[in-house]
């Protein structure tokens, strides 16, 4: 039987009713003047097989239509509806609300701008760090030559690339982080990893100086205080602090000018 479900004895019959479940929203729209934070009450019957994102769109369609949150794909990819699950950052398409208690309370993720309720400006934020970090690949070609074929790369080299590009950029390493938290500049672990990425890539032509002029401070690498909070709630399960130590230990080796100052 469901998790989903209770069994109730009805005239010596079994019978089977869905869990209600009492979710806690964070409301707040900055936009709108005068209104404050407050927490917010709704009720709806759980279905089998409910998604966060189910019940917030059952809550939108039926109960509240002004409720704000964001989703593209639904299947964990876009990153979208990323937000804080009980305390806990995480994607509403993939958290299953039989994983949880029957009260539930949800509300969007710190650092990043809030536009209202559940949803917040990711974007905005990952653009502006991947502009600050060049996460590019820096080839010494001006111009692409589309009829040049690519050369051949490593399979396994290929593999260990791909591992790390697999991030969805949702910013649930960066709510989870105490250092994002208290400094507004640094990069997050989702930084740190597209630069450990493109260290990997053998078209990139870039040094480890170069690199250590983009994340040698403590807005990048050296600002990580090791709490493993972005390594615990990433949905890709990404080896993010593995990267991080490793990024550490190649550029405290670097000698330049910023280190001898």
């Amino acid at each position: 039987m469901s998790e989903a479900q209770k069994t109730v004895q009805s005239g010596g019959a079994q019978q089977t009713r869905n869990r209600t479940l009492t979710f806690h929203i964070l409301r707040y729209n900055p936009q709108v003047p005068g209104d404050k934070p407050r927490l917010q009450q709704y009720q709806i019957e759980e279905a089998e097989g409910m998604t966060l994102f189910l019940a917030l769109t059952e809550i939108r369609e039926h109960q509240d239509p002004t409720l704000q949150f964001d989703f593209v794909c639904r299947a964990g990819i876009c990153g979208s509806c990323s937000m804080l699950i009980n305390g806990r950052p995480g994607l509403a398409c993939r958290s299953l609300t039989k994983n949880m208690g029957t009260d539930i309370t949800v509300a969007p993720l710190p650092v990043f701008e809030l536009i209202g309720d559940l949803s917040v400006n990711t974007g905005k934020w990952m653009r502006g760090m991947s502009e600050r970090l060049e996460t590019w690949v820096h080839t010494q070609e001006k111009e692409i030559n589309l009829s040049k074929k690519e050369e051949v790369m490593d399979p396994d080299l290929a593999e260990k690339i791909y591992e790390l590009d697999r991030c969805v950029e949702c910013g649930s390493c960066v709510a989870a982080c105490g250092t994002a938290q208290m400094r507004r500049d640094f990069v997050g672990a989702v930084g740190l990893n597209k630069i450990a990425r493109l260290k990997l890539d053998p078209r990139d032509n870039r040094t480890d100086a170069d690199f250590y002029e983009l994340i040698g401070d403590d807005n990048g690498v050296f600002g990580c205080m090791s709490l493993l909070g972005c390594h615990d709630v990433c949905p890709k399960e990404l080896p993010l602090q593995t990267q991080i130590a490793f990024l550490r230990r190649k550029l405290a080796t670097i000698e330049c000018t910023e280190c001898n100052k």
